[in-house]
């Protein structure tokens, strides 16, 4: 019972994140129907900006809180991410919105390959750990240890994922996003201008995935320029499975993937003595893509065309 505690709390801490980064694909697909497979790389880069942020802070203000600085990062990092994005947005995925559906999933894979390379420039090939300035503190919960960052991933993941889904249930932009979702002509009509509602999307997703960023480098203690490939893979096989285009499916999915992503490097790695372990891990999510896949290609929740965004 304790090893299965411990690994469904490491697996709930690791499924917030990949629902946060899922989010970003789920919204795209929902008004675009486009894999944006640079979201990854957006969630590389808020990492590494932030990283760079509290390297500068902590040497020019060593005393200030780790609380503090890690926020500091964070908020260095939004902007940078949403920029960035609102410029793939435009420059790489607008000239393409007509033409053949092909042609931007090629692109969102070149963006992607073109940020992974610039950040290597930028940053180098080596990891860049993350400073030792969070609280360690442990409790014990029924014989599993459950650290203060990882109450803290998951408690903010969860303030976040309940904030989109009011953003879009409840608020006027939310309107023109699941209108825009629904038609994008019939929502020009009526005088939405579906060009700002997409851009306001990639720089929504954006700034959830810089957050997401900083929450994966915290809780792995470093970030490199490669970082977000896989994790943008196991996001979108999380959105795969909770039902792309579905903001609750992607949350559903998301917190699915982690839990099994825990259980089967845990538990199967011990029945195989070790062969299929932690250092396997990655395996299990791709097995879920391709069992729903074969099995129910809309997803556990399945695609709901009138309230995707």
């Amino acid at each position: 019972m304790d090893i299965f505690l411990q690994q469904l709390v490491n697996g709930l801490v690791l499924g917030s994140i990949y629902a946060l980064v899922a989010l970003g694909y789920t919204m795209v697909y929902g008004i675009l129907e486009l894999i944006n497979f640079a979201h990854g790389e957006v969630t590389m880069v808020g990492a590494m900006v932030a990283l760079s942020a509290i390297g500068l802070l902590t040497g020019v203000a060593p005393e200030l809180p780790g609380v503090l600085v890690v926020l500091a990062g964070i908020l260095v990092a939004i902007p940078a991410c949403m920029a960035l994005a609102f410029a793939i947005e435009k420059i790489a995925y607008r000239p393409l919105r007509r033409a053949p559906r092909l042609a931007p999933l090629i692109t969102a894979i070149g963006v992607s390959i073109i940020l992974q390379n610039l950040a290597m420039l930028i940053w180098g090939r080596q990891y860049v750990s993350f400073p030792a300035i969070l609280p360690g503190d442990k409790y014990v919960f029924f014989g599993a240890q459950i650290s203060l960052l990882q109450i803290a991933i998951v408690v903010l993941a969860l303030l976040l994922m309940a904030g989109l889904w009011l953003l879009v249930e409840k608020t006027r932009l939310g309107r023109a996003m699941r209108a825009t979702a629904q038609s994008r002509e019939v929502a020009e009509l009526m005088g939405v201008n579906v060009d700002r509602v997409i851009s306001a999307t990639f720089v929504l997703g954006a700034a959830i995935a810089a957050i997401a960023g900083v929450m994966v480098s915290a809780y792995y203690g470093l970030a490199h320029y490669y970082m977000g490939f896989m994790l943008g893979l196991k996001a979108f096989s999380a959105a795969v499975l909770g039902g792309i285009g579905n903001l609750a499916g992607a949350m559903l999915g998301g917190l699915l993937l982690g839990v099994i992503e825990a259980l089967g490097a845990g538990y199967i790695g011990d029945l195989t003595g070790g062969f299929l372990g932690s250092n396997y891990q990655d395996v299990f999510a791709f097995f879920v893509l391709i069992g729903v896949l074969v099995l129910r290609p809309s997803g556990l929740l399945g695609e709901r065309v009138a309230n995707r965004a």
